[in-house]
């Protein structure tokens, strides 16, 4: 099979990213003797800078973490609403939806906390050694992706009307940044130059004076009460035009930053196969991807890949499962959210039964342990036709877009990290992008816009909720053999993350490896496609039911079977979608192996 670079391999360390930069950092950082969780923290600070439009600091970050020789954790780096956040603030305003930009959607930031809390716990080097890399970047500039010019042409008339602070980072001289020629942010690296001071400071004076740990416990508390907590809070009481078409302030204060802190929790697991699958809980899409597994016949029975009745089999799963995910996942406690009985082989062989020989258009939630399912009112109305579904489908195909207001549908970055010693690490930053909220202008940074995920309807396990964190689509993937951790895998993408990653996974798992390891980058080059016919996750939250993506590489009578079947299929360009990164470890060997995705010409994996 043609590929578009090989799968590299090696001993001594791979890293995996969706920008070159960060993924150098990362090596860098391994060369100088840091282990993967070290290479993954710089990875993500770099990735603030060189993908601005994608994640920031204030964004958040779910990690699956796997040291070696230890238990796979997930490390949630997702913010909860805050304390001021309830459906009746929200109505109170005329809102049905939480907007898609401006401080209401801005949930508790996650991402700063996670970074930190990894580099303390499974980390070596110093905070300043992972900072140094992005500092340098925002500092002396680095050449932007075509993806950030084109981002800031599409908001430049709001930036230039309503966000000034966001025109002075990214309007200099009032034109966007351009291809080839640096792009600085002075304002961010002056933000980690004077974090690292007061850290350090802070340490110096206290009983582990100088230590590691000290250092990266003082800037947590410098980000959680101190400069930025400050900035953050203030900015967020500043009324700001949003996608509602009016402006409104939000609800974050002080004391939610001072209360959250990243945590550790277990992943949820599904076994196919001879594999283990480990995702984040159900306050992430995770479990869908699990679902989609659940939902396929015996490998015997499967048809052949990328054939069009293997394309049918996985997108019509693949709208059973989200549908469930509609009904029953979210931030719901314990117990809220019937995992167990969604991932069961008897619930699973029922749904299963639903899969016929033609598209549905339906939305059709299932009903666990016979619980009806409830769905919010704007779900219902999208699922029933009404005009929010016409304005997500003119949002754009495969490639994540943003719309003039600065609604962003699905963009985020990811990276994967193995080293030589074993530890394995996947992580999927997002939120924060430069579109998303106005530049704080005393950091350099905006506000996330997490919330947008969240419905005003009560008693959903996904309703808006202080305390509560609102359903991510970020979902980083480890694979376990035998137990033990051999591959690290996620993609950008929003809804279509989980969809891209079950493709993904069942090319790697179905077909022959290459040079005695994993085909990475076959499976990741394959052509792909996604199906929006669920409700979206972010505003205007609408769907296209029946409606199935491919790329223009898809065979022509593949496509031609779908609509046969009665998908409505359009037809993308031909590196449109999918968008993985992926590294493995042969626990026999110890040959690591990496690729990377080649569209948008920026994700590059490195190694040796």
């Amino acid at each position: 099979m043609f590929t578009t670079r090989p799968t590299l391999q090696g001993t001594f360390g791979m890293v995996s990213s969706t920008h070159w930069l960060a993924s150098q950092s990362a090596m860098a950082v391994l060369e100088d003797g840091g282990n993967a969780f070290d290479a993954a923290v710089a990875a993500g600070f770099v990735l603030h800078v060189v993908e601005p439009h994608l994640n920031g600091p204030a964004g958040e970050v779910p990690i699956i973490l796997a040291p070696a020789g230890g238990d796979v954790r997930v490390l949630c780096g997702q913010g909860p609403a805050p304390a001021g956040a309830t459906p009746a603030h929200y109505r109170s305003l005329g809102l049905d939806l939480v907007p898609g930009t401006g401080p209401l959607a801005a949930a508790v930031p996650g991402a700063f906390d996670a970074w930190m809390v990894l580099l303390r716990d499974h980390g070596t080097k110093p905070l300043a050694d992972v900072l140094t890399y992005a500092i340098g970047y925002a500092e002396d500039g680095h050449p932007p992706v075509e993806r950030v010019t084109e981002t800031v042409e599409t908001v430049r008339e709001l930036f230039a009307t309503e966000w000034p602070s966001s025109a002075e980072v990214y309007l200099r001289g009032g034109e966007p940044p351009r291809p080839g020629e640096p792009l600085r942010n002075p304002a961010l690296a002056a933000t980690w130059r004077r974090l690292l001071a007061e850290a350090e400071a802070a340490a110096r004076a206290g009983a582990g004076a100088g230590e590691r740990v000290a250092v990266i416990e003082a800037a947590r508390e410098v980000w959680r009460t101190g400069f930025i907590a400050e900035a953050l809070v203030r900015q967020a009481g500043v009324p700001a035009m949003d996608t509602s078409g009016s402006r409104h302030a939000g609800t974050l204060s002080a004391a939610d930053l001072r209360g959250w802190s990243a945590s550790y929790e277990d992943p949820v697991t599904y076994d196919w196969n001879g594999w283990t699958l480990c995702k984040a809980g159900p306050w992430s899409q995770g479990p869908a991807f699990l679902q989609q597994l659940a939902l396929l016949p015996d490998v015997a029975e499967l048809p052949a890949y990328g054939s069009a009745e293997y394309v049918h089999l996985l997108v019509e799963g693949c709208k059973l499962a989200m549908a469930d995910r509609e009904a029953w996942y979210g931030d719901a406690g314990d117990g809220g959210v019937p995992v167990d009985e969604l991932l069961s082989a008897e619930y699973n062989a029922g749904r299963r039964k639903l899969i016929g020989d033609t598209a549905s258009y339906a939305l059709r939630p299932g009903a666990p342990g016979g619980r009806p399912p409830r769905l919010s009112a704007h779900a219902l109305a999208v699922a029933a036709g009404d005009g929010a579904a016409a304005a997500t489908a003119a949002f754009g195909g495969g490639e994540p877009t943003v719309a003039g207001d600065g609604g962003t549908r699905g963009d985020t970055c990811h990276v994967d990290v193995v080293d030589r010693w074993g530890n394995m690490l996947s992580a999927t930053p997002s939120g924060g992008w430069l579109q998303s909220n106005p530049v704080v202008p005393e950091l350099g940074f905006p506000l996330g816009t997490r919330l947008q995920m969240a419905w005003l309807d009560e008693g959903l396990p996904n309703s808006l909720a202080p305390g509560r964190r609102p359903r991510t689509t970020l979902t980083p993937s480890l694979a376990l053999r035998d137990g033990v951790p051999v591959m690290a895998f996620g993609s950008p993408g929003g809804d279509q993350q989980d969809q891209w990653q079950v493709h993904f996974f069942l090319g790697v798992a179905l077909r022959d490896p290459v040079r005695g390891g994993p085909d990475l980058q076959g499976a990741i080059d394959a052509p792909a496609w996604h199906t929006d016919s669920f409700p979206g996750s972010f505003h205007p939250r609408g769907m296209r039911p029946g409606s199935v993506t491919v790329e223009s590489r898809t065979p022509p009578e593949v496509v031609a079977e779908l609509r046969r079947r009665g998908h409505d299929v359009l037809v993308g360009g031909p590196w449109s979608e999918g968008r993985l990164c992926a590294v493995a470890r042969d626990p026999r060997s110890g040959v690591l192996s990496a690729a990377a995705n080649a569209r948008g010409m920026q994700g590059y994996a490195v190694g040796r």
